[in-house]
């Protein structure tokens, strides 16, 4: 840009982290409409609108690389719980579970419920969702995974068996419909009984769009607690019969009888890694939620009752303190709440902190927003890995951190111009102060917004200032582009 030359906007002398550098620099930054249009020192341009960074942080947007925000950028655009920590994109479509493209033919089948009502599913053919975002324009940008087990709902009379040769066809079909209009890739969540009686040919048959396009594949894998090396490998077979990326979800240990196994499994992907595209996310907490499973119920760990449609009373009670009320047992307490959602405490820390610190691990939240006592990962997942674990804990560095948030990701699902602070980039960016940034939603009152925000811009306009939303949203759909396998 020239010195008469005028931006939209100026942000003066901030700390600039750029997502894919380890250097930490002083420099303003210019936008012009939707993207960065200089980054220098002590720029000579003039601008409507100068923001005093003060050596505030400036780094990329987040991007939340593993949500059920499916329904929520449509129905509640403003995305504050995402907006307030941050985020600039999130990647829906993750667990299998999706909105699009979705005909309910026998009810909402478990864990679909937790995108919400069967209301919200309107969406039969992915071109008609990517409408619907277009036409809401949330806060945030939005990359969409087709969900194996929605796919599975529109063709299959039921859920508990193999789908057959018809079906499976049908379902490719459809998958390949959805990739021509920009879906990112396939999603599956093989441990839920939905989806688990899916054979690996079946798996394996859906491979075959995505390698054409260029799609990922993301796994909840078949299993997270024992047998989780077996999960992965079949995984990794997937993923290798048609050359296509793998990205595992949520990493974790589950289980308590799991506990310890951290290391041998990061042992596993990276040998895995060093011969096929694999990579992986993890949420920083040492618990996760879902709808109430019968299988996952120990009594030994703490279980949490976040919603129950039979006994709606009981949210927010353990299960422990449920079965004692009802002088049963808990599996037995946990058949009388189903349907209902809960906060599993089953993760050992070391092993989670293990798992984030891994230089390939990527940041997704996981959060439910329909739960109505939601796990606090779905407001504090970002602050709290800069606060608690960068800042307090130095598992990493603040731009090793960055990097896990923004180039990394954007590198993984081919978000083209995004994930940097540079020239020519989409001006999705945050700013914030790296000493005081924190999250402070907690199990208790888990609907808080972050400390330590101070602005958020995304695609050039500011969504988000002084601790509370502006009002103005300029969130985009994201169509799948070329990866590049950054490791």
């Amino acid at each position: 840009m020239t010195a008469s030359s005028q931006c939209d906007t100026l942000i003066r002398q901030a700390r600039i982290i750029d997502g894919n550098d380890t250097s930490i620099r002083c420099a303003d930054v210019a936008i012009t409409g939707d993207r960065i249009v200089a980054v220098g020192e002590a720029l000579n341009i003039s601008a409507r609108n100068k923001v005093d960074a003060d050596g505030l942080t400036l780094a990329p947007g987040f991007i939340d690389t593993h949500t059920h925000d499916d329904t929520s950028v449509i129905e509640t655009p403003q995305m504050l719980p995402k907006i307030s920590q941050g985020v600039t994109t999130v990647i829906v479509g993750n667990c299998g579970i999706s909105a699009a493209p979705v005909t309910l033919r026998y009810g909402l089948p478990d864990p679909m419920n937790l995108l919400g009502d069967a209301g919200m599913f309107r969406y039969p053919h992915f071109a008609d969702y990517v409408a619907a975002v277009q036409t809401a324009q949330p806060a945030v940008n939005v990359g969409a995974l087709v969900g194996h087990t929605a796919l599975r709902n529109n063709h299959m009379d039921r859920l508990d068996r193999p789908a057959d040769s018809a079906e499976i066809e049908a379902m490719r079909l459809q998958l390949q419909e959805a990739l021509e209009h920009g879906a990112l890739g396939l999603s599956t969540g093989l441990a839920y009984g939905s989806a688990n009686a899916a054979t690996a040919k079946e798996v394996l048959a859906l491979m075959q769009p995505l390698e054409a396009a260029g799609g990922i594949y993301a796994t909840h894998l078949r299993s997270e607690t024992a047998t989780i090396l077996d999960a992965l490998h079949e995984a990794f077979e997937a993923g290798d019969h048609c050359g296509v990326p793998v990205i595992v979800s949520h990493l974790k240990c589950a289980g308590i009888d799991n506990w310890g196994r951290a290391q041998e499994v990061l042992q596993v992907l990276d040998r895995a890694r060093a011969t096929q595209q694999i990579g992986w996310d993890c949420y920083p907490y040492a618990a996760g939620s879902s709808t109430l499973d019968l299988r996952q119920v120990d009594e030994r760990v703490k279980i949490t009752i976040t919603w129950s449609e039979p006994h709606p009373e009981m949210a927010g009670s353990t299960l422990a303190q449920i079965a004692a009320k009802w002088k049963t047992a808990q599996l037995d307490a946990a058949r009388k709440l189903q349907p209902a959602g809960a906060i599993y405490h089953s993760i050992s820390e070391e092993d989670m902190r293990l798992i984030l610190g891994h230089p390939a691990t990527m940041i997704g939240s996981d959060g439910l927003p329909h739960d109505p006592r939601p796990h606090p990962r779905l407001w504090g997942t970002f602050p709290r890995v800069l606060g608690r674990y960068c800042r307090e804990e130095k598992l990493f560095t603040l731009p090793e951190a960055i990097r896990k948030m923004t180039w990394l990701p954007a590198q993984r699902f081919g978000l083209r111009h995004r994930g940097a602070i540079r020239e020519g980039y989409f001006a999705d960016m945050v700013l914030f102060d790296a000493e005081r940034i924190t999250d402070t939603a907690t199990f208790t009152d888990s609907q808080s917004p972050s400390a330590g925000i101070v602005a958020v811009w995304v695609n050039g306009t500011l969504s988000y200032g002084a601790e509370s939303e502006t009002g103005r949203r300029s969130g985009r759909y994201l169509f799948r582009s070329a990866r590049s396998w950054a490791q």
